[in-house]
């Protein structure tokens, strides 16, 4: 056995072991680990770990066991079933060639598994597209269902929305609209129920029942969307329940206004949105209503994914706030949009863009848009005084198939 004592090597072009091996030391006979680089080639057995970069050169060869790296190739070498249970580490990501099975082999947190026979991913479940996204197959559920997953575990985007909240009734502030919620996530093998959120019926009157209801959650995996707050809804019986809050959700609903002897009325509580919140938020507040005299009362609109429903001026009733954009299904679609709340005398607020419903006047309160989540519109104070029903939500998966 050859041995050198120093603290530091140099100018060394070839190491060459022949029958011997060749060992490094420090002046107090511990093994030295060399901070410099080697420059050359070594020839012979290695023994222990080598730490750092090997450049092993074009056309140049590591070779490690029956295991050899080149500047094009890595082999893995072989072995069998035995000697792999026997003696191969069982560290995530370890490769092998079993000659038993005849395939190639990874360890992960499953054990060992064939590799070369491993399934792509797939799913089924909903309406199914491959041609509307390039490069992505696209599952969309518009109604309750399961989402049956294979293969290894891939990345998916998701987009959950839930039901948009009913408007109000006489003097109605509009529905908010359903929770709205992106994510990319990783999913598993196994089957995956989806739930669909409704939206929330219209308030109807005799009032203090005449509220809008709230939309039902959407859920997918671990992402829910809050159903949206129904719109708020004046109440004729007396001053001291002039009104209800509207409801808070993904989306808080309108509050009301009332036309009436008690001039000191100032509307109704408007609608909390991101309620229970999330980051980024899935929804915006509700619009207050406006000021209120004889001769007018508007209420707010409902709020929607993309912005706070508007608050009511004197006599127009406040718009929907706007819904958010998403192209997870290869096309520019905008969701959840809140309802419009009615005006006094003035005309009804519109709905926000992705599917809000228009408050009453002069036409009747219209519904939010059926798998947008939008928020209906609030009903006026003359027949038809109901608000109107918001839409229902949509579940949404995509992921590529390359």
């Amino acid at each position: 056995m050859t041995v050198i004592r120093n603290n530091s090597i140099s100018g060394i072009n070839s190491i060459t072991a022949q029958s011997n091996s060749l060992n490094f030391y420090d002046t107090s006979g511990n093994t030295l680990s060399i901070g410099a680089s080697v420059t050359g080639d070594i020839t012979g057995n290695v023994t222990g770990n080598v730490t750092g970069n090997v450049n092993a050169g074009v056309g140049g060869s590591i070779t490690v066991g029956n295991s050899v790296i080149t500047s094009t190739s890595i082999s893995i070498g072989t072995t069998d079933t035995a000697g792999r249970n026997a003696g191969v580490g069982t560290a995530a990501g370890t490769l092998i060639y079993n000659s038993t099975t005849a395939s190639i082999e990874a360890y992960g947190p499953g054990g060992w598994t064939n590799v070369s026979t491993l399934e792509p991913f797939s799913a089924t479940g909903g309406t199914e597209d491959t041609s509307g996204r390039s490069g992505y197959k696209v599952h969309t559920f518009t109604s309750p269902g399961s989402l049956v997953v294979s293969g290894p575990a891939t990345e998916c985007e998701i987009l959950v929305v839930a039901g948009g909240g009913g408007g109000g009734a006489i003097y109605g502030g509009g529905g908010g609209a359903g929770g709205f919620r992106t994510a990319t996530i990783p999913l598993s093998p196994g089957t995956y129920p989806v739930t669909v959120g409704g939206g929330g019926a219209g308030g109807v009157p005799p009032s203090p029942t005449g509220a809008g209801g709230n939309g039902s959650d959407s859920i997918f995996s671990t992402i829910t969307s809050t159903g949206g707050g129904g719109g708020a809804c004046s109440n004729t019986s007396s001053a001291s329940d002039l009104g209800q809050d509207a409801g808070s959700g993904g989306s808080g609903g309108g509050g009301s206004g009332w036309r009436s002897t008690y001039p000191n009325f100032s509307g109704n509580a408007l609608g909390t949105g991101n309620t229970p919140p999330t980051s980024p938020p899935q929804g915006n507040d509700g619009g207050s209503s406006g000021p209120v005299n004889d001769d007018s009362a508007a209420c707010g609109g409902g709020g929607g994914a993309g912005s706070v429903g508007g608050n009511a001026p004197l006599d127009t009733g406040g718009a929907g706030g706007s819904g958010a954009p998403s192209s997870i299904t290869g096309s520019d679609v905008t969701y959840a949009g809140g309802g419009g709340g009615t005006g006094r005398p003035g005309a009804g607020g519109t709905g926000g863009s992705g599917g809000g419903g228009n408050g009453a006047r002069p036409a009747a309160a219209t519904a939010g848009t059926t798998n947008l989540g939008g928020g209906g519109g609030g009903g006026g104070n003359a027949s038809p005084s109901d608000g109107a029903a918001g839409g229902s939500g949509i579940v949404i998966i995509a992921y590529p198939t390359a």
